[in-house]
């Protein structure tokens, strides 16, 4: 597929399954041997349609009004870069943590790599501090002013 075409795919993957939540268009856009890293909060890879779909699941079970909106996407050789952000509302059980239906806004950048028309390998960066910090989970501790 040309640049161009695997750009169109990643806009179609964020408008598909996070805004519309149409959990049938992963293993289209998928394939099955795909890896993606940087989804979990312990690290751990996703493999498969299979896994990421029961992330993308539980996401939108604790965030089921999730709008991502492509900032930045841009694309060279197989690979297609996205910077985003996103705004949501906690409105289901998340880790534990019982619905607040607190309003939370966190920003990301994730990388695909893609052959055939689907994605082979995803890497994610996204703002998890910045989620726990809006659910209460993390409260910052003071910065100590410096003595002379």
């Amino acid at each position: 597929m040309s640049v161009e075409e695997n750009v169109v795919l990643m806009r179609r993957w964020f408008r598909e399954v996070w805004n519309e939540g149409r959990m049938e268009a992963i293993p289209e856009l998928m394939a099955k041997d795909a890896v993606g890293m940087g989804e979990t909060e312990d690290g751990s890879p996703l493999r498969g349609p299979g896994e990421f779909t029961e992330f993308a699941r539980r996401t939108r079970a604790a965030f089921p009004d999730i709008a991502v909106s492509i900032q930045d996407i841009f694309g060279y050789e197989d690979r297609v870069v996205i910077r985003w952000s996103a705004s949501m509302t906690h409105k289901g059980e998340y880790f534990g943590l019982a619905p607040s239906n607190t309003r939370i806004k966190i920003t990301g950048m994730s990388m695909a790599q893609l052959e055939r028309g689907q994605i082979i390998a995803g890497w994610d960066n996204w703002d998890q501090l910045g989620l726990m910090k809006q659910l209460g989970i993390y409260q910052p501790q003071p910065v100590l002013a410096k003595t002379a």
